[in-house]
């Protein structure tokens, strides 16, 4: 495929733009990419996948809304002594410690990004078995807790019942 602006060299660089619901696709060669003025991955001036998450999270320390970094109070690892903007900055920790440190501010960031906070992806069915269970668990419980709240103790002696015999289950095997 050749570049859609000088129609001589190949094409390297694929955009596609979508605003207000109309989608555009560009195919550049990186000469006209640098001369259009677009960001080029993977150069100086490129436009890394931390700044993607950067914006995505509302990172951008220009951005003084109320979950940018600058909004933040001045959190430190005390191991590595990364700051909270230096994180929001960068995109990544810098020592395992600062999941303890941040760990007030990455829920919302996890849940924003990720719709949850708890993993509930696929589980292997050969060593699944125990996790499978232990969700199931979850699940009955937090049924448990809602049946309580609407007074139906008939039902809620059904899944407490339940989940004695799936937790018998588990510490059987």
């Amino acid at each position: 495929m050749l570049c859609q602006e000088c129609e001589k060299r190949p094409a390297t660089l694929h955009f596609t733009k979508i605003i207000n619901g109309v989608k555009t696709e560009f195919h550049l060669c990186e000469t006209c990419a640098r001369e259009k003025g677009d960001i080029i991955p993977g150069t100086a001036g490129g436009f890394s996948i931390h700044n993607l998450l950067s914006g995505l999270l509302d990172f951008d320390p220009t951005n003084k809304g109320p979950n940018s970094a600058k909004a933040a109070p001045m959190i430190r690892c005390e191991e590595c002594g990364m700051t909270y903007a230096q994180f929001s900055k960068i995109g990544r920790f810098g020592c395992s410690s600062c999941y303890k440190y941040f760990n007030g501010k990455l829920d919302p960031l996890l849940k924003r990004v990720h719709g949850n906070t708890v993993h509930v992806g696929k589980i292997p069915k050969r060593a699944g078995g125990h996790i499978k269970v232990k969700r199931r668990i979850d699940d009955l419980k937090q049924e448990l807790q809602y049946s309580i709240i609407q007074e139906e103790f008939e039902k809620a002696a059904q899944l407490r019942d339940q989940i004695r015999e799936l937790e018998k289950e588990i510490s059987e095997d």
